[in-house]
């Protein structure tokens, strides 16, 4: 049997999370979580289960209208006797609440919120076209506003700042240079290719070593809802690149791992964990003013094109971004340095001198 890809195996481990949590749970969930099977992707399923879960909880924890001390106590009964209060309720108790399993407080974002009434909205609109619930409470609640934040991202100077540390080993501490001597050849062609084509991370790690092509500086990848994709590296990428693939050819890799292209010091696939790590180690040394993570070499990559090339939808199509005003957004602020740079360029009179 072919050996499963990356992003393959990632999808049957989501749906083996969403079936771990299900189990746990009445049997409407599962109809429910099977009802949208066919238009929600695994990963979105598992998001998905993780907050109806959270929002069971918070049942299991406050209603009081009858006795319930467990998933299994909630019923479609009352699932059809929460109201749009008890709803709002939940999304106030979220801003700031103590975590039942940890003890430990803790608040989410206006995203995050946002993210878990979706869920919670999801499942009462099948339950309630399937008349498995006599109303939709969540109907008559209001989506949180999310307030626009700054994009972070570097400059060109911080840019090659944080490259040269990834290269050179610079401003790290003695036991950070200790590693980077085995896996600066690693990290520099990584680094480079996601910040000379704004990749996601997920497609990174996901990358085997059939999916580059080192003539025509290309890179097959599995987008965002599994889509596959051409993405084309710079030159600035290329050399890192091939000297890494010629170390990488030499490495035999753990059993699962053997096309993977980038490799942990366990040979075996490189996880999103220990990228988010890499980036954050190198930008505490070269970046320390900016929290970048790997999302902002994404934003880097595309501020980058953008102000080269002032193409909206070159920019959406490169990123992978299926609606152009989600580019259009991030990048607003471009616009608008544009606009004010640019403010003295129509000149309504000839500029005399003063006699």
């Amino acid at each position: 049997m072919a050996e499963l890809t990356y992003h393959e195996q990632v999808e049957l481990e989501s749906l083996e999370y969403v079936d771990n949590i299900t189990r746990q749970m009445p049997r409407y969930v599962t109809t429910f979580f099977r009802g949208i099977s066919q238009t929600h992707s695994p990963r979105t399923r598992l998001m998905y289960a993780r907050e109806i879960q959270h929002f069971f909880d918070y049942i299991v924890e406050s209603w009081t209208d009858s006795k319930v001390e467990s998933y299994m106590d909630i019923s479609l009964d009352l699932l059809s006797k929460v109201d749009h209060e008890f709803i709002e309720d939940y999304l106030y108790h979220l801003q700031h609440y103590r975590d039942p399993r940890t003890g430990k407080l803790r608040k989410n974002s206006e995203a995050t919120i946002k993210r878990k009434l979706c869920a919670i909205s999801v499942m009462y609109k099948y339950l309630y076209k399937h008349d498995m619930v006599t109303q939709n409470p969540v109907s008559k609640v209001d989506m949180p506003k999310l307030h626009s934040k700054n994009i972070v991202r570097m400059d060109a100077a911080e840019t090659a700042n944080f490259l040269d540390t990834v290269e050179f080993g610079n401003n790290l501490t003695e036991h950070q240079l200790a590693f980077h001597e085995k896996t600066h050849v690693r990290d520099l062609a990584l680094l480079t290719l996601m910040l000379s084509t704004g990749i996601r991370i997920s497609e990174c790690v996901g990358l085997d070593m059939n999916d580059v092509d080192l003539e025509n500086t290309s890179l097959k990848i599995i987008r965002k809802g599994g889509k596959e994709g051409i993405v084309y590296f710079s030159d600035e990428a290329l050399g890192p690149l091939k000297d890494y693939i010629k170390e990488r050819k030499k490495i035999d890799a753990v059993k699962g791992s053997e096309n993977a292209l980038f490799l942990s010091n366990r040979k075996s696939r490189i996880t999103v964990r220990a990228v988010e790590k890499m980036v954050r180690k190198y930008a505490g040394a070269s970046v320390p003013l900016k929290k970048i993570t790997p999302h902002k070499l994404r934003s880097t990559f595309g501020t980058a094109l953008y102000n080269e090339t002032g193409d909206i939808y070159l920019v959406a199509d490169v990123l992978g971004h299926n609606d152009v005003n989600t580019t259009r957004k991030h990048y607003a602020d471009m616009d608008d340095y544009k606009k004010r740079t640019n403010r003295n360029k129509v000149e309504l009179r000839e500029h005399r001198n003063n006699k």
